[in-house]
């Protein structure tokens, strides 16, 4: 009874991490934009988005390690792979896209992310998501074809639909990746990830790979203005390292499929944000489906805390992620 009791407080405080990771990640694409707009290369502020929460996450990395370098070493591999694609991959594509496309349809796009982590969840256990699952993931799809308006008349930029999709490439690593049961303290695995990300941006735009162009002029937003640096500053304090951080706690409570459908409200948040500072207010169509992806997000929830049928020991995999994953599935075949 204990033991349940603490498994649904973890699981509260998880969904309450994630939300608010979602939230700060919100302020990213607007903050972004309002640089880019003015001259500003989308490797150079990724670089210093990056650049800045390396320096402020490496320091509490290391000494969350404790010198138990070890454990570094054994996750070697997951955090190379979480700076190179899961961090500096995602953020590229994304800013890419956001030079062709509206902050909300950027971040809908990034968010198919939410397909590939159930698919990818699917093999690794070889099991078939729960009905709830199911529907929830085609809800999510469902709302994302309302914001995107396909039946309407103004079809997006197929350049920006393709940095996109690649954003939602990078944004499934981020989720699996974040999700995996390990040793290694969640800010020494994002330190050390962001860490990797600047390495691999600065030799990316060392050798003319990535455009690195800075202006000074200010950010500009709807109606006012702001210090380029303040929302450089912003970008890498509250929408990397802070964003980061609290995502990949809440990962590790929820699992990766749990926690990217809720990651998906990020784009709720998005928008509202987006409306508030820039002036891109959605239409009537793009709010419905909104909701229809916040529907999409809880039945996904529902659908993990089902009960599940006892499975054989071979049934879990390491790495899946979280029990709270395993359970939103079921197996393929009946448990020997």
């Amino acid at each position: 009874m204990v033991r349940q009791l603490r498994a649904r407080a973890g699981q509260r405080l998880g969904l309450l991490t994630a939300l608010m990771s979602a939230a700060v990640f919100a302020t990213a694409g607007p903050f972004a934009k309002s640089l880019l707009v003015t001259g500003w290369s989308s490797g150079a502020v990724v670089l210093l988005r990056v650049g800045g929460a390396s320096v402020i996450l490496l320091p509490l990395a290391i000494r969350a390690l404790g010198g138990r370098w070890h454990l570094l070493r054994a996750n070697a591999a997951a955090v190379v792979a979480y700076g190179a694609v899961a961090v500096a991959g995602c953020q590229v594509a994304y800013f890419y896209a956001l030079q062709h496309l509206s902050v909300g349809v950027a971040l809908l796009l990034e968010y198919l992310a939410i397909v590939l982590v159930v698919v990818v969840v699917c093999l690794r256990t070889r099991s078939l998501p729960s009905r709830l699952t199911g529907a929830g993931t085609l809800l999510a799809l469902g709302g994302l074809a309302l914001v995107l308006n396909i039946a309407g008349a103004a079809t997006p930029d197929p350049v920006g639909v393709l940095w996109g999709l690649a954003a939602a490439c990078g944004l499934a690593t981020y989720f699996l990746i974040a999700a995996r049961e390990t040793s290694l303290p969640p800010i020494a695995l994002a330190g050390f990830g962001m860490t990797v990300a600047t390495a691999a941006l600065g030799a990316l735009g060392l050798v003319g790979v990535l455009p690195m162009h800075v202006e000074t002029a200010p950010a500009r937003f709807a109606g006012w203005t702001m210090p380029w640096w303040l929302a450089i500053a912003e970008l890498a304090l509250v929408g990397c390292a802070m964003a980061y951080v609290l995502g990949i706690v809440g990962a590790r409570a929820l699992g990766s499929t749990v926690a990217s459908f809720v990651g998906l409200t990020e784009v709720l948040f998005t928008i509202v944000i987006a409306w508030a500072l820039l002036g891109e207010l959605p239409t009537g169509l793009q709010l419905v489906g909104g909701a229809v992806v916040l529907a999409g997000v809880v039945a996904v929830k529902l659908g993990e805390r089902r009960p599940a049928a006892p499975a054989a020991t071979g049934d879990v995999v390491e790495g899946a992620g979280s029990r709270a994953e395993i359970l939103d599935f079921v197996p393929l075949q009946p448990s020997a």
